[in-house]
C-alpha cells in the first residue's frame, strides 16, 4: 500500500500503542453510528452490532497487550498472524453496519454506509501503513464492503447504475494509495532527517566534549611551565639587578601576563560558545571597582603620554548588584583596548545611570587612531581587529572585545561602538543591574609583611620538583616552614602524624590526586579542620566546582601570583595558633 513500510518490532509496537490510545474513540464513534443506523432503520440490529463491536474491541485490546508491555520485543511469526487476523475480524465487525444500512436504511442509509467505510479506509491507511501485514488485514475487509455492496446490488437488483458507485470507490482508493505513498515517503524522509540530526547532534556533543577536554589539558600543560617561567622572573626581580637586567625581567613578566591573558580569553570564549558561562550576582561598590581599574591602567596610559580620567554622574548608585568579576573583565578589556590604540590625548571613562529601566551605562572614549566604517561592524567578532597589521603593530588576538560583547549579552545588556578614523572611538556598555542603597563592607584583606607567616608550618603537595622549589623560594622568606611532598598519598600520610597551619594542594598528581587527598583529610584526623588551598594549573570552572565540593578554603591557579599566595595563606592562618615548627623537608 505504501513505500518505506516498516516491518520491524518498532512498527508493530507503535500501532499497538496507537490502537490502545484510540480505543475509547472507536467505541464512542461506534455508539454514534449505532444511533444513526437505528434512526434510519428503526430496527434492533444496530444495538446487536454495537455489542459485537465492544466484544471485538476487547479481543483486540487483549491481543495487542503483550506488545504494548514489551515494545522492544520482535513479534514471532505466529504472533504477527494472530494480530493480523484480529485486525481483520475487527474491521469486518466494525464495517458490517454498512451492509445493514445499505439494505435497510434507504438511500440515506446507502450514502451513510459509503461514508462510514470510506472513513474507515482512510483511518486504517494512515495509521497502519507502517506495517504491511496489518495494513492488508484492515484494508481488504473495508474494500469488500466498499466495492462489494454496490456491485452486488447492481447484479442482484439489476441496477447497473450502481456500478458507477463502485467505480467511484475505485477512484477514491486510487487517490488513497497515492496519498498513503506520499505520507509514507514523507514520514521516511522525516525519520531519516531526524536520525541524521540526532547523529550530527551526538557528533557535535562528542566534539564539544573533546574540545573541552583538549582545552583543559592544554590549559594545564601550558600553565605548568608558565608557572616556572613567571615565578622564576618574580624571584629574579627580588635579587640585586642592574638597570638593564631589571628591564629584561620586566619584559619576561609582561610577556607572561600577555600569555596568561590570552589563555584565559580562549577558555572564556570556549565556555561562552558551549553555553557553560556561569554568572554570580553579588553587591559591588561601583566607585571602588572603578578606582581599582584606574590604579591599574593609569600608569600604563601615562607611559604613553595619555591622560586617563573617570567621570561618575551624581545619580549613579553607590553600589549595584551584578557579577563583579565579569563587570571588571569587560571594563578591563575596554580600557586595555583604549590604552593600546591611543598614543596621545585622553581616555575618558563616563558612568551614568538610567533610573527608568535600571541600567548602568559606562562609556570608554579615546582619542586614538579610530576605526574605519567598513571595519567597525566586525570588531566584535572573534579574532578580529581593525586591520591586518594591527596584530603585528599592537599585539593581541582580538578576543577581548568579542568576549566583552558576549558577556554583556549574557548579562542582559549590550556593548556598542562608534568611531571615526583619526578622531578616536567610543565603546558604550549598557548593563541592567540592581541598585543597592548601601554596599556590604568587603572583608578586610590581610596585610602580609615579613612577620605575617612567621612560624607557620605549611604542607605543600605538588608532583613537579620545579613547582616545589618555587614554593620554597616564594614562602620561606616570610618565615614559614614547608613540608613538601610529591603526591596526595604522601600528603595524607604526613597529615596523620603532624598538625599543619595550612595545606597547599595540587590537583593532578600520581598515586593519589589532590581532590581525593583533600577528601581524606576532611574525613578525620589531626588536620580535618586545617585550611586547604587548591594551587593548581587546572583552571576551568569544572575544576573550581570540584574543589568547592571537596571543601577547600580557597582556589588559586598557576602561574602563581606571589602576593596573592602569601595573602591567601595569611588569611587562612589568621586566628589559628601557630603549630610547632619543624625542619622543612624537601622531597
Amino acid at each position: 500500500m505504501g513505500e518505506g513500510i516498516q516491518t520491524s518490532a518498532n512498527g508493530w509496537a507503535m500501532i499497538a500503542q496507537v490502537r490502545f490510545r484510540e480505543l475509547k474513540t472507536r467505541i464512542g464513534l461506534a455508539a454514534f453510528i449505532a444511533v444513526t443506523a437505528w434512526f434510519l432503520s428503526k430496527g434492533y440490529w444496530p444495538a446487536v452490532w454495537l455489542g459485537a463491536v465492544v466484544v471485538s474491541q476487547f479481543f483486540d485490546w487483549l491481543a495487542f497487550r503483550p506488545l504494548r508491555r514489551r515494545p522492544e520485543t520482535e513479534p514471532s511469526l505466529g504472533y504477527k498472524v494472530l494480530l493480523s487476523v484480529t485486525a481483520a475480524v475487527n474491521v469486518l465487525v466494525y464495517s458490517s453496519i454498512s451492509a445493514y444500512l445499505w439494505v435497510a436504511g434507504g438511500e440515506a442509509g446507502k450514502l451513510f454506509a459509503m461514508v462510514q467505510v470510506a472513513g474507515g479506509l482512510l483511518h486504517v491507511s494512515l495509521h497502519m501503513h507502517h506495517v504491511r501485514p496489518l495494513l492488508i488485514a484492515a484494508v481488504v475487509p473495508h474494500s469488500l464492503y466498499f466495492l462489494g455492496l454496490p456491485i452486488a446490488t447492481a447484479i442482484v437488483a439489476r441496477r447497473p447504475e450502481d456500478v458507477l458507485i463502485a467505480i467511484g470507490g475505485v477512484l477514491y482508493m486510487t487517490h488513497l494509495v497515492v496519498a498513503v505513498r506520499q505520507s509514507s515517503s514523507t514520514t521516511k524522509a522525516l525519520q531519516d532527517a531526524n536520525a541524521e540530526a540526532q547523529a550530527q547532534r551526538a557528533a557535535a556533543e562528542v566534539a564539544s566534549a573533546a574540545k573541552s577536554d583538549f582545552l583543559a589539558v592544554i590549559s594545564h600543560e601550558i600553565r605548568t611551565p608558565m608557572n616556572a617561567v613567571i615565578s622564576a622572573a618574580n624571584l629574579l626581580r627580588r635579587t640585586r639587578l642592574d638597570r638593564e637586567q631589571r628591564e629584561h625581567v620586566s619584559m619576561l613578566l609582561d610577556a607572561g601576563d600577555v600569555l596568561v591573558g590570552l589563555l584565559n580569553d580562549v577558555l572564556d570564549l570556549s565556555k561562552i560558545e558551549a553555553g557553560k558561562m556561569q554568572l554570580e550576582a553579588s553587591d559591588m561598590d561601583l566607585r571602588d571597582k572603578l578606582a581599582s581599574l584606574t590604579r591599574l591602567w593609569q600608569p600604563k596610559a601615562e607611559a604613553n603620554g595619555v591622560r586617563l580620567q573617570v567621570e561618575i554622574a551624581p545619580n549613579v548608585p553607590e553600589a549595584v548588584r551584578t557579577d563583579p568579576l565579569r563587570f571588571q573583565q569587560m571594563l578591563f578589556n575596554l580600557l586595555s583596548n583604549a590604552v593600546k590604540f591611543t598614543e596621545d590625548g585622553t581616555i575618558s571613562v563616563s558612568v551614568d545611570w538610567s533610573e527608568a529601566d535600571g541600567r548602568l551605562i559606562v562609556s570608554v572614549a579615546d582619542t586614538g587612531c579610530g576605526i574605519a566604517p567598513e571595519r567597525l561592524a566586525g570588531i566584535f567578532d572573534s579574532f578580529e581587529q581593525a586591520d591586518a597589521g594591527t596584530t603585528r603593530r599592537y599585539g593581541g588576538t582580538g578576543l577581548g572585545l568579542a568576549i566583552s560583547r558576549r558577556l554583556a549579552e549574557i548579562m542582559g545588556g549590550r556593548l556598542t561602538a562608534e568611531s571615526a578614523v583619526g578622531q578616536g572611538s567610543v565603546f558604550t556598555l549598557s548593563l541592567p543591574v540592581e541598585a543597592i542603597v548601601k554596599a556590604a563592607k568587603a572583608p578586610r584583606r590581610v596585610v602580609v609583611d615579613e612577620a605575617s607567616l612567621k612560624g607557620r608550618v605549611i604542607l605543600a603537595a605538588d608532583d613537579h620538583a620545579v613547582n616545589r622549589r618555587i614554593l620554597s623560594l616564594l614562602l620561606e622568606p616570610h618565615g614559614c616552614s614547608l613540608v613538601l611532598v610529591e603526591n596526595g598519598a604522601e600528603a595524607v600520610e604526613a597529615a596523620m602524624t603532624q598538625v599543619f597551619d595550612a595545606v597547599l594542594m595540587d590537583m593532578q598528581m600520581p598515586v593519589m590526586d589532590g581532590l581525593e587527598a583533600t577528601s581524606r583529610l576532611r574525613a578525620g584526623g589531626l588536620n580535618r579542620r586545617t585550611p586547604v588551598i587548591a594551587l593548581t594549573a587546572n583552571a576551568m570552572d569544572v575544576h573550581r566546582a570540584a574543589w568547592d565540593a571537596a571543601g577547600v578554603h580557597a582556589f588559586l591557579t598557576k602561574p602563581i601570583d606571589p602576593a596573592l599566595l602569601a595573602e591567601t595563606l595569611a588569611e587562612a592562618c589568621a586566628g589559628r595558633d601557630p603549630v610547632a615548627a619543624v625542619p622543612a623537608a624537601v622531597a
